[in-house]
């Protein structure tokens, strides 16, 4: 059996759970930590997925606040949004066993980018997403499994989750391996009816999704424009494109392979159509972004590697500012919710 914790009950955490909770518990045994109405929802009511026009409610799992009433885990994936990881890093510990996995499913660059890999930016400290080193001193690097979360997921109530595509949870270990325990905690995602690929290439991946992110999240975010506004309309178009050449160019200088063309992936995120990014809806509910982990992570980079990002930089100071703005109008504080991410 293999005891799977997930650690944020948003939307994915939501849908990843009421999936894995599907299988039989002689199989997996399921802990959801979650706080506030959602936990109420999820003790009182179970979990319901709306899926392909049809609801399942399940509780086949256990739903806390309380790590200390938690044995130690075999697996963690880690839902929580990248700017509220150094927040919920210090209670993960309580969960580990001796080979206790945490898998990090967040957008952006991660704070283990250049861990386990060779070369001159060998270790390197990503200031922008680990800025004092708590993830990095709460999540031992050996413990580390990259994640490519792919689901379009919405959170439509406490305990309430709906699918709206994809069902992909990409995998790979830091160290490009594919070892045992990432093929085992694979398979169990498979089980569960989820596409679970092992990568040996898991930053390739990752640039991929976030190719897409870093220009399309601020550029709504700022403008509360969708996809299709913001691909379609022909000067926010080429500011993505910009945006996007500026990263590729310090991308490939890190030795990652981009498997298709900047044009490519610009029409892939205006297909989805009138869709808001998660980054407008954060700002909409008055809460912190992503966009140290989207941008200011990769400006970051573009100053390691000496690439100029005058794009990037300007609208990163503009979502900045914004997220300012709505601090001082909202009495002095941005919302930090884990438990809803």
């Amino acid at each position: 059996m293999m005891k799977i914790c997930i650690f944020g009950v948003g939307a994915i955490g939501s849908y990843l759970g009421a999936k894995l909770a599907k299988l039989p518990r002689p199989q997996v045994e399921v802990t959801l930590i979650a706080r506030g109405k959602q936990l109420e929802a999820l003790q009182n009511q179970g979990l319901k997925l709306e899926e392909n026009g049809s609801e399942e409610t399940t509780d086949n799992f256990l739903a806390t606040d309380d790590v200390n009433a938690v044995e130690p885990q075999d697996a963690i994936f880690v839902t929580v949004k990248a700017q509220s990881v150094p927040k919920v890093a210090p209670s993960l510990p309580a969960l580990y066993g001796q080979e206790t996995m945490v898998i990090m499913a967040q957008n952006g660059i991660p704070w283990w980018y250049f861990r386990q890999t060779g070369g001159e930016y060998k270790d390197r400290v990503i200031r922008a997403v680990d800025p004092d080193g708590t993830i990095e001193t709460n999540i031992p690097v050996k413990r580390v499994i990259g994640c490519v979360v792919y689901p379009a997921t919405e959170l439509v109530a406490p305990g309430v989750v709906r699918h709206i595509e994809g069902n992909r949870f990409s995998l790979g270990e830091l160290d490009g391996t594919k070892s045992d325990r990432v093929k085992e905690l694979a398979n169990v995602l498979r089980q569960a009816n989820l596409k679970a690929p092992v990568r040996n290439q898991i930053r390739n991946e990752l640039w991929i999704k976030l190719w897409g992110n870093l220009a399309f999240n601020p550029i709504s975010a700022l403008t509360g424009a969708t996809l299709e506004s913001i691909g379609e309309y022909p000067l926010t178009r080429e500011l993505a494109r910009n945006m996007m050449l500026e990263a590729k160019a310090i991308a490939e200088k890190l030795g990652v392979k981009f498997g298709i063309s900047l044009e490519q992936r610009l029409e892939g995120a205006t297909k989805v159509g009138a869709h808001k990014t998660s980054m407008l809806q954060d700002i909409e509910a008055k809460r912190m972004t992503e966009i140290d982990a989207l941008v200011g992570a990769v400006i970051e980079l573009g100053e390691l590697t000496d690439i100029p990002t005058p794009h990037l930089s300007s609208i990163y100071a503009s979502v900045k500012l914004l997220e300012q703005s709505i601090l001082a109008n909202s009495g002095g504080s941005l919302w930090i919710r884990w438990d809803l991410l």
